[in-house]
């Protein structure tokens, strides 16, 4: 027997009982996977049972499937609301060059019946041909029913010969900051056709300041949503979550570092131009008469002793305000009862009356208050 032949049998022993102890383990975990799960059912890292995760995710040689869940209420919206969106194109001519120029947009079909579409002003401004895209790919010729640069809206119509898919509107008074809502258009033209995506309402009436196609600018009071809402977006509906349209896309800050900034205006706020529209071709508003006028901000109030308020720089002859005794430097404080400090107040107080209403103004003239009795007349239309 050698020096190592001893060794060895001493550690047999050893080996042998780490063996069957390897064994009993083995044994062990397979009774116990065998048959715990007919005692206690087997749960997952969720604490549900398996049986209970059955219906939500299937194995079939060693491939998982995760269904989708295709009940989600953006998919219901982007069903009903999505045969509704169009995408327009404007054809606005040549230019230097001798190349056509056109750009795209959105709009929503309003009503099926007689082709109204809802778009914006400055998606049709300019437009020498207007063609339209339905859902189906079907492309028709559009004639512009009557638009408004003061709030960014337009209405088109088409000739389908047929029963068009339409929008519900909704109530944009009840919605809240945080509940969430859908865009639908076409980003980028009609490549990106019927994108859908979804946000919350982030914020509501934030005044926003828009260029205009004539080079002005108009301050409309929107809705602020982190609904990605860019180039080609514009014109196409912001939807609740019953797939009711409660907004209209109208601008996304383009700025370098800002991300999730779109914008719509709000329906309540579109709802009565767009019947005028319909109705008349035009909007029809009350007109004070006044022009070159400015706002007084808090800084100017306190540097020069005036109240806050809008300064007149000019009456027009003839006009209401002229007829009533209003006179260039002049600063409007209160119109009808509402104290007066921004453009936006005498803009909203304005909204709410029409031509031919007798209202009140209430004016501070050589730094003593006065009150003239005034009749609406209608602002003359530049289009």
């Amino acid at each position: 027997m050698s020096y190592l032949d001893e060794p060895y049998r001493r550690r047999q022993p050893y080996a042998l009982i780490i063996l069957l102890m390897f064994l009993s383990a083995l044994l062990g975990g397979f009774v116990s996977y065998a048959v715990a799960p007919s005692i206690f059912g087997s749960k997952n890292s969720s604490g549900y049972t398996q049986d209970q995760q059955s219906n939500d995710i299937s194995q079939d040689e060693g491939t998982i499937t995760v269904p989708i869940q295709a009940k989600s209420p953006v998919v219901a919206i982007a069903q009903k609301v999505g045969p509704a969106v169009v995408g327009i194109t404007n054809f606005k001519g040549s230019n230097f060059f001798m190349e056509p120029v056109e750009s795209s947009g959105t709009g929503f079909i309003l009503d099926g019946e007689k082709g109204y579409i809802v778009t914006n002003y400055h998606v049709v401004a300019g437009a020498r041909r207007l063609m339209v895209s339905l859902s189906e790919d079907e492309q028709y010729s559009a004639q512009i029913v009557g638009r408004d640069a003061r709030t960014d809206l337009a209405v088109i119509k088409i000739n389908a010969n047929r029963k068009l898919p339409e929008v519900v509107l909704g109530d944009s008074s009840k919605l809240q900051v945080g509940e969430e809502v859908v865009a639908i258009g076409n980003p980028l033209g009609r490549e990106f056709a019927r994108s859908v995506t979804k946000g919350v309402v982030s914020a509501l009436n934030r005044e926003i300041t828009i260029p205009t196609s004539s080079g002005g600018e108009i301050t409309l009071k929107l809705i602020q949503t982190d609904a990605a809402i860019n180039p080609g977006n514009s014109g196409g509906p912001l939807v609740n979550m019953q797939g009711q349209v409660v907004g209209i896309n109208s601008a996304k800050i383009a700025q370098e570092g800002v991300e999730g900034m779109g914008f719509a205006i709000p329906i309540n706020v579109a709802k009565p131009i767009i019947q005028q529209i319909i109705e008349k071709g035009y909007v029809s508003r009350p007109f004070i008469g006044i022009y070159n006028f400015r706002e007084i901000t808090e800084e100017m109030s306190q540097w020069y002793d005036i109240p806050r308020g809008i300064f007149v720089g000019g009456v027009v002859p003839g006009s209401p305000a002229d007829k009533a005794g209003i006179q260039p430097e002049d600063i409007i404080v209160e119109f009808d009862g509402k104290r007066i400090t921004t453009f936006a107040d005498l803009d909203e107080a304005l909204s709410k009356h029409k031509v031919g209403d007798r209202v009140k103004i209430g004016i501070v003239r050589d730094g003593k208050r006065r009150e003239f009795n005034l009749t609406l007349g209608e602002m003359p239309r530049n289009e």
